[in-house]
């Protein structure tokens, strides 16, 4: 690459971009609120903030270990989109097809919401609307895009396009493309703008946010942190990828590994031969996917798996990307953008996000105990985390609304198991999905892939 110094953590690139905010005083003596939600990242905010504006006279506090939107709501590959994470087809079974396409149409009308807050917040998270393609590269892949877009119009979503490969050339040129689909339900943002503009609105209602305060321990009532105790009537868990941290839930939420490569900014020229006008967010029909954006300066953020679990859920703080991955995530980026070659790359980063063992999201809550919860959102937090803001907002509240009826809340799951099995089945899943892949990349053949599909019947992955 040409003469380049590529950071590699220090969080991530957005923040490079805007600065680190200044932390918060951490608490310092035991305290008793109304509210206590734990952690400061979207989910958290999201739930102050609608909390305040619904019941203003609540004392609302939040408790942070760094600083708010330090994890992956300032790490994230910025794709306010609206998938249900999971598939909305898992709750036909349970809740009824009525039930899974609600979920559906409120992760939809999600997408407007966070823009139309930033909007009256005046929050710039660089947010422009351009919809969501993926692109199929193989023949196998083809066949996946072609079977999902079935499936989304026999739903009434007929705003989804499938385009072939010359329209899909014309939209955005990646070499070897045979086809893509598009929706329109998606917005590039930046997301370390979107976690400060919200930090900031929910101070400003009188938002307590204690930051450099470690949770040790959530009990009945209670929060424990390394300076005191808050005790409140409602205590919210909102620590996703970080919740194997917390002493007795260590086996809800497994902390899998993302990340993301940024280049230096592009000229004018390159993105006159490249496109990507309408400034999508791209992604593949692969099983082991890619994510990217063009950033409003210019670059390609382009993000995918590194190593996809670390021993015993130990998570990363600091964000920084192996060798391997940093090697993957740059050929990656020469692959599908080999006009790419003749330039370097700025930051790379890594951050964790939380997997449910049935990869499915949720929101908790009972109301006898104010005990509550959500997360698991395994990837697709940025539009799912305001939805579950506003959903344990109304539960919180006791209100009886159309998104406390959302098959989602409540919904439970069984833990991981024990170790070594977490590492055994995360990487295998991984390294199976990685074969997939490259056999199918390899073969003419447009079926999926069998030993995709025995890993996805193994593990319930959805």
């Amino acid at each position: 690459m040409p003469g380049q110094s590529l950071i590699n953590g220090n969080v991530s690139f957005w923040y490079d971009e805007i600065g680190f905010p200044v932390p918060n005083e951490p608490l310092r003596e035991s305290i008793d609120v109304d509210v206590c939600i734990v952690g400061a990242g979207y989910t958290g905010m999201w739930t102050a903030y609608y909390l305040k504006q619904a019941a203003p006279e609540l004392n609302v506090v939040l408790l942070e270990k760094e600083f708010a939107g330090f994890g992956a709501s300032g790490r994230n590959g910025g794709w306010l989109t609206n998938s249900v994470t999971g598939g909305r087809e898992q709750y036909v079974s349970t809740h009824g097809k009525a039930a899974a396409l609600a979920i559906q149409l409120a992760m939809n009308h999600t997408v407007e919401e966070v823009i139309r807050v930033c909007h009256d917040e005046g929050i710039d998270a660089d947010i422009i609307k351009g919809g969501e393609l993926n692109v199929a590269y193989n023949p196998a892949q083809h066949a996946r895009l072609l079977d999902w877009a079935e499936d989304e119009h026999s739903w009434g979503f007929d705003e989804v396009q499938v385009f072939d490969r010359t329209a899909t050339l014309e939209r955005i040129s990646t070499p070897g493309a045979l086809s893509s689909i598009w929706h329109p339900h998606c917005a590039r943002i930046q997301p370390a703008k979107l976690a400060q503009g919200l930090r900031r609105a929910i101070q400003e209602r009188g938002v307590t946010i204690y930051e450099k305060t470690t949770v040790s321990e959530i009990r009945l009532h209670q929060a424990i942190t390394d300076h005191g105790t808050v005790t409140a009537k409602h205590v919210i868990r909102a620590t996703e990828g970080f919740t194997a941290n917390l002493k007795g839930v260590h086996r809800q939420i497994l902390p899998m590994n993302s990340s993301i490569i940024v280049s230096e900014q592009l000229p004018d020229n390159f993105w006159n031969e490249i496109g990507w006008n309408g400034y999508e967010t791209l992604g593949d029909m692969a099983h082991v996917y890619f994510y990217a954006q063009r950033t409003a300066d210019n670059r390609i953020a382009m993000g995918g798996r590194g190593v996809p679990y670390r021993y015993g859920s130990k998570t990363d703080m600091n964000g920084s990307a192996q060798e391997a991955t940093i090697k993957t995530l740059m050929q990656l980026t020469h692959k599908y953008f080999p006009q790419t070659e003749r330039f370097g790359f700025d930051h790379v980063w890594s951050g964790v996000l939380g997997v449910p063992r049935d990869w499915s999201a949720a929101v908790n809550y009972v109301s006898s105990t104010g005990e509550g919860s959500a997360g698991g959102y395994v990837g697709t937090g940025v539009t799912s985390t305001n939805l579950a803001g506003r959903t344990l907002t109304d539960l919180i509240l006791g209100h009886s609304t159309e998104l406390t009826e959302l098959p989602w809340v409540n919904h439970k799951v069984r833990n991981w198991e024990f170790e070594p099995l977490r590492w055994i089945a995360t990487h295998g899943l991984y390294a199976a999905y990685g074969y997939a892949d490259k056999a199918e990349q390899r073969s003419p053949s447009s079926q999926t892939s069998a030993v995709a599909s025995m890993a996805n019947l193994i593990t319930g992955r959805h």
